[in-house]
């Protein structure tokens, strides 16, 4: 028990410190370092594919199911909320995040572990330079812009490419599709979603570095750490996403 209450504070205040670090590098020094300009490449630029096909598939087949059933029920209208619902509140944050976490965390973990075993961490220490500000701030602001702007392109693409889907299958006219898209989204929708996926970008950011500075000596440490850190940031996301519904639902 008191090894694991030393463990959480120890997360803790590294977190707290990290964030310093990263609001130091935002506001008060240049932000345009490589290591952030690369973060945000290959944590946004290059997981754009695979978010398309996901983000497509299920708008297309939540359009298509609803359109299919619900009219049975008489409540056609309803196929836009769930599809709002499904897509925007819930799977776009949730499933962007765990594919930020498969791929950008894990590498961050592993990228920082062997940087600890290789000593490069203690070179950066001995020459007086902050491993977190110039290793770790630059990757938690990187994950976390890549996965807000991610999840937009998620529901626009999952919104509107199902639309397409949808026409094609069961002849929706577009203009109708997006008049009753607009009619049916809120305000709470839009926020709840960027405020996830915000959210989620801090997490999975926090944790792969926090991780990643774990391993101590031995190279078989890393994968350990990597795959304690994918567990821990996709049960902590799944946490705050509830959390965060629930919020937006008493709100």
């Amino acid at each position: 028990m008191r090894h694991a209450t030393n463990n959480i504070l120890s997360a803790l205040g590294y977190a707290i410190v990290l964030h310093r670090e990263s609001l130091s590098l935002l506001f008060r020094r240049k932000i345009t370092s490589p290591v952030l300009i690369s973060q945000v490449y290959f944590t946004g630029v290059e997981a754009l594919p695979i978010l398309a096909v996901i983000s497509l598939g299920i708008g297309a087949a939540v359009i298509i199911q609803g359109v299919s059933l619900l009219p049975k029920f008489g409540q056609s209208e309803l196929t836009y909320k769930i599809l709002i619902l499904v897509i925007t509140r819930e799977l776009g944050p949730l499933l962007t995040a765990l594919i930020i976490a498969a791929r950008s965390g894990s590498a961050i973990t592993t990228e920082l572990g062997n940087m600890v075993v290789d000593h490069e961490v203690e070179a950066y220490v001995a020459a007086g330079i902050n491993p977190l500000y110039h290793l770790a701030a630059p990757r938690v602001i990187g994950v976390t812009v890549a996965m807000v702007f991610l999840n937009l392109y998620f529901n626009l693409f999952g919104l509107l490419g199902s639309c397409w889907i949808a026409s094609l299958i069961h002849g929706l006219p577009i203009g109708d599709y997006l008049g009753n898209l607009v009619m049916v989204m809120s305000a709470g929708d839009v926020l709840s979603s960027l405020l996830k996926s915000f959210v989620f970008g801090i997490i999975l950011s926090t944790v792969a570095t926090y991780y990643g500075f774990q391993v101590q000596r031995a190279v078989t440490e890393v994968p350990q750490k990597t795959i304690q850190s994918l567990g821990i940031s996709m049960t902590l996301c799944i946490l705050a996403s509830t959390v965060i519904t629930v919020l937006f639902l008493l709100g």
